[in-house]
């Protein structure tokens, strides 16, 4: 192990000690990161045992994003399962670098997880995808051009997004369709010819977060769910110019629909 590597490593037990001493819990089961319009989910899906604000816990920054809350909550489902909700997504753009885009991630696995969640709220590139909707990612483009990954770490990525958890998605609500996210570094949204390029290459959906953090779970061994909530078209797809109001409020519009259904997968994650 590099000394990049045993630094990492080294922060995220530091931050999961932190948050499992503030939470008074043995260990977490499962983490989810929540992102645009996802904020309200903790509310319905367990018991709230305590909120932590980014800013105390090593590694983690205060959030500056609308729709992220800039909070770790850790909340206890109906059979006793321990879940720990990541409000303090650090995206590529803050210009952190790629290691604090991972350390959510490494710190969920120090602190006992096994299944990560991930969300996003995400462009429509696919145009059959309606605004509102929920997709279940399948697969993912990285074209961040980084890897949270160094040196000679050959990780597999097959199967990244868990057959067997969208398996159980799909139970809870049979109308989930599946489809590729593309992650981008932004912050500015994609050009319409870039749109056109990822519908070449076979993207249905855009975002700047997310493939990132999965890549880190599989490299630590974790299972992962990936869900997209589509907020808007794409650049090109619709005659209105995009902009952050139109993501957030979407996200608002649904916050309801999506905490019910995330709460029900949820429930069923092994």
């Amino acid at each position: 192990m590099s000394d990049l590597q045993q630094e990492n490593s080294a922060l995220a037990a530091e931050a999961a000690k932190t948050l499992l001493v503030k939470s008074g819990v043995k260990k977490f089961d499962i983490a989810l990161t929540l992102g645009s319009g996802w904020g309200k989910s903790a509310e319905a899906m367990g018991e709230i045992i305590a909120e932590v604000p980014a800013s105390e816990v090593p590694g983690f920054h205060a959030n500056g994003v609308i729709g992220h809350s800039g909070k770790l909550t850790a909340l206890r489902l109906p059979d006793g399962r321990n879940v720990l909700i990541i409000g303090a997504r650090t995206h590529l753009y803050e210009g952190r670098g790629v290691d604090a885009v991972a350390h959510g991630v490494r710190t969920a696995h120090a602190a006992g997880v096994e299944t990560l969640v991930l969300t996003n709220g995400a462009g429509g590139v696919n145009p059959d995808y309606g605004v509102g909707e929920v997709v279940l990612i399948s697969d993912h483009l990285n074209l961040t051009a980084v890897s949270p990954l160094k040196g000679a770490e050959f990780v597999d990525l097959t199967d990244l997004y868990a057959l067997e958890l969208r398996a159980i998605a799909r139970e809870v609500a049979p109308e989930l369709r599946e489809g590729v996210y593309a992650q981008l570094p932004g912050p500015h949204f994609e050009t319409p010819a870039e749109i056109r390029y990822l519908q070449t290459i076979g993207a249905d959906a855009v975002g700047m977060s997310t493939a990132l953090e999965a890549i880190t779970a599989r490299s630590l061994g974790l299972k992962v769910l990936g869900l997209s909530f589509v907020t808007n078209p794409a650049a090109g797809l619709q005659d209105e110019p995009l902009s952050h109001a139109e993501v957030i409020a979407a996200g608002k519009a649904a916050e309801s629909r999506l905490s019910e259904l995330l709460t029900k997968i949820v429930h069923r994650l092994p």
